[in-house]
């Protein structure tokens, strides 16, 4: 997907990429990229041939990306060093990071993910370390971030809102739990020993609860845990 985008967005400029990390480490199609898709003139010759001039031309080139992306440096997934290595992971990131700033329709498919494998040299031989690192959005964490975004924002914005959230929520909670006899009136303190969420887990998955597993009416932190 990231060869076809460049080479269908440099088409005029007769370039064809083939290899992300054999054809974007001297800095050349990332110029012209940037030239065409953030109308950017950078100072800096186009054609590097010595590993002294790559270094500078993707000096200036990353440094005009992390101010377009408005990015800390802290928050860069690529290095002058990186690319400049040829490092696929760091180049993948620093592609769909142009993507997604120039090209926010690009269709890039989410949880893209790649396991690296990390070799350190220790006193008792050598360590390889595996870890995941995901190159597109994590869609699970972003929208489980959204609902909590969701939440922080009515409680920090909207805080003479909450009374009517709990109100629904009661009607709720009654509704289900109802069908056992009991009735919520308040959510603070009846929800604090874990026993009415318990209950009400039960009713909306359909849980046979064996009632001799907790304490219905816990006297301590013990019986409630």
């Amino acid at each position: 997907l990231l060869i076809d985008w460049i080479n269908v967005t440099l088409k005029e400029e007769h370039i064809v990429v083939k290899s992300l990390e054999e054809d974007l480490y001297d800095g050349l199609v990332l110029h012209h990229l940037l030239e065409k898709l953030g109308s950017l003139k950078l100072d800096v010759d186009k054609i590097a041939l010595t590993e002294k001039k790559q270094r500078q031309k993707l000096s200036v080139i990353l440094e005009a990306v992390a101010k377009c992306l408005q990015l800390e440096e802290s928050q860069l997934k690529w290095s002058v060093e990186s690319i400049l290595t040829k490092d696929l992971v760091s180049t993948l990131h620093l592609l769909v990071a142009i993507a997604k700033h120039f090209t926010p329709n690009l269709a890039m498919p989410p949880n893209v993910q790649v396991e690296t494998i990390t070799i350190e040299k220790t006193p008792r031989g050598l360590k390889a370390t595996n870890a995941v690192e995901y190159i597109t959005e994590n869609k699970e964490n972003s929208e489980a971030q959204s609902k909590d975004d969701a939440f922080d924002e009515l409680f920090s914005r909207a805080p003479d809102k909450l009374d009517a959230v709990k109100k629904v929520f009661l009607n709720f909670v009654n509704e289900h739990l109802g069908k056992l006899g009991l009735n919520v009136k308040d959510i603070d303190s009846q929800f604090a020993d874990g026993v009415i969420l318990l209950l009400l887990i039960g009713q909306l998955e359909g849980y046979f609860l064996n009632l001799r597993n907790f304490f219905l009416t816990p006297a301590s932190t013990t019986e409630m845990v």
